[in-house]
C-alpha cells in the first residue's frame, strides 16, 4: 500500500472517529414547526472532487427542487467539476468550492470553511453519509433543519435500494420531511441528470455523425479505462469487443478515449476525445448504448439519459450500480460473458 493511500486511510479513521456523534444533541424539529413552504434556501454539502460523486449527487438535487417551489440552492464541494455538471440547473445560487489541495491553499480552503457561518439556511443536507467533513460542516452552518446523512432504521427496512450512493440522500430527506408533517406522496426516484440542452444534443449528434461518417446505423459506445483495479485488461476487453462485432454487424461501435489516450482494443474502432463534460454527455446522449466499467464516464453515460451497461469487479454495486433508463449494473465476479450479452440485447432489442 502507497504512504499517501495509508496515510489518507488512517486519517479518514480519526476524523471518523472524532465525528461518529456529531449531530447527536441537535434537535430535530417537530411536526408542524416549521411549514415545507417556508424552506426557500438550502446548502447541500458534498466535499469531493470526483466527476463521479458530483453526478451521483444530481438525483438529490432535483429532489429539493421538486420539493421546495422557488427555492435556491447552494452547493458545498470541492474543486471545479461541479460547475459544468450544474450549469444547467438554475436554482443553483452559488457553488462554494474547496481546493483539491488543501494544504497548497490553506488560506482558500480556510476561507470556503468559514464562509459556511456568514450564511443563514433553511435546510442544510449532508449528502454522504460517510463524510467526516460533511458532518462537521453540517453542525457548522446555521439552519433550522439539519440532516446529517445518517440513514434511519425505518428507511433501511422500507426500501431495498436504500444502501445507493444517490438514493438514500433522497429517502434520507423524505424521512426527515414526514417530521415536518409534510404528506408528499411516494414519488419516483429522480435520475442522475446533467439537464443537457437540446442545443448541446444537436452538437453531439453534429460531432457523432462525422465519426461514424453519417452511415445512418445506431450506435454503441465503449469505454474501456477506469482508475485502479477497476480496469479490466486488454484481453478482456477484446473479447468484449470482438463479441460486439459479431453480434451487432448492424450498429457502429466506437470508444470514448480518457484523457490519458488509453485504448485497452487497441484503438481499433472508430475513437474521439473531448476535454468538455457536456460535450461529453452530449455526444453519447446520441448514441443506443453505453458499455463501461465503474468510472465517472459511466456515471456521465447515465447522467446523460442513456441505458448504461457498468461492469463492476471491485466497488458494490448496491452502491454505485448504474440505475434508470433501463441502465444495469453487473459484478463480473458473478456473471459471465452471455450474462453481460443477455442485458446488452435486452436493451438493444
Amino acid at each position: 500500500m502507497k504512504f499517501k493511500t495509508r496515510v489518507n486511510k488512517v486519517r479518514r479513521s480519526i476524523m471518523r472517529s472524532i465525528t461518529k456523534n456529531i449531530g447527536s444533541s441537535y434537535s430535530e424539529p417537530k411536526k408542524g414547526d416549521i411549514a415545507v413552504s417556508e424552506i426557500k434556501s438550502v446548502l447541500i454539502i458534498r466535499p469531493n472532487h470526483r466527476l463521479g460523486n458530483q453526478l451521483l449527487l444530481t438525483p438529490l438535487v432535483q429532489e429539493v427542487i421538486n420539493t421546495f417551489e422557488g427555492c435556491t440552492i447552494d452547493l458545498f464541494v470541492k474543486g471545479g467539476v461541479a460547475h459544468p455538471v450544474f450549469e444547467n440547473y438554475t436554482q443553483i445560487n452559488n457553488i462554494i468550492k474547496l481546493p483539491r489541495k488543501p494544504f497548497d491553499n490553506v488560506f482558500k480552503y480556510a476561507k470556503s470553511w468559514l464562509s459556511i457561518k456568514k450564511q443563514s439556511y433553511d435546510l442544510v443536507i449532508n449528502a454522504d453519509r460517510n463524510s467526516s467533513s460533511g458532518k462537521l460542516l453540517t453542525q457548522l452552518a446555521k439552519a433550522k433543519i439539519k440532516v446529517f446523512g445518517d440513514i434511519d432504521e425505518s428507511i433501511k427496512e422500507t426500501y431495498a435500494d436504500h444502501e445507493h450512493i444517490s438514493k438514500y440522500p433522497v429517502y434520507n430527506l423524505r424521512f426527515y420531511l414526514t417530521k415536518l408533517g409534510l404528506d408528499k406522496p411516494e414519488a419516483e426516484m429522480p435520475v442522475l441528470d446533467i439537464k443537457l440542452s437540446d442545443e448541446e444534443i444537436a452538437n453531439g449528434k453534429t460531432i457523432l455523425n462525422d465519426i461514424i461518417k453519417n452511415n445512418g446505423k445506431k450506435t454503441i459506445c465503449i469505454y474501456t479505462n477506469a482508475t485502479g483495479n477497476k480496469c479490466y485488461s486488454e484481453a478482456w476487453w477484446e473479447n468484449v469487443y470482438s463479441r460486439l462485432l459479431k453480434e451487432y454487424p448492424d450498429y457502429n461501435i466506437i470508444e470514448m478515449l480518457p484523457i490519458e489516450n488509453i485504448s485497452k482494443i487497441n484503438f481499433k474502432a472508430p475513437h474521439f476525445y473531448s476535454q468538455d463534460i457536456r460535450e461529453m454527455g452530449a455526444i453519447i446522449r446520441n448514441t443506443s448504448i453505453f458499455i463501461s466499467a465503474d468510472n465517472g464516464v459511466m456515471h456521465l453515460a447515465s447522467a446523460s439519459l442513456v441505458p448504461v451497461v457498468g461492469f463492476f469487479s471491485r466497488t458494490n454495486t448496491k452502491i454505485y450500480g448504474s440505475y434508470g433508463n433501463d441502465s444495469v449494473a453487473l459484478n463480473t465476479n458473478e456473471t459471465n460473458i452471455d450474462d453481460w450479452f443477455k442485458a446488452i440485447g435486452n436493451i438493444l432489442n
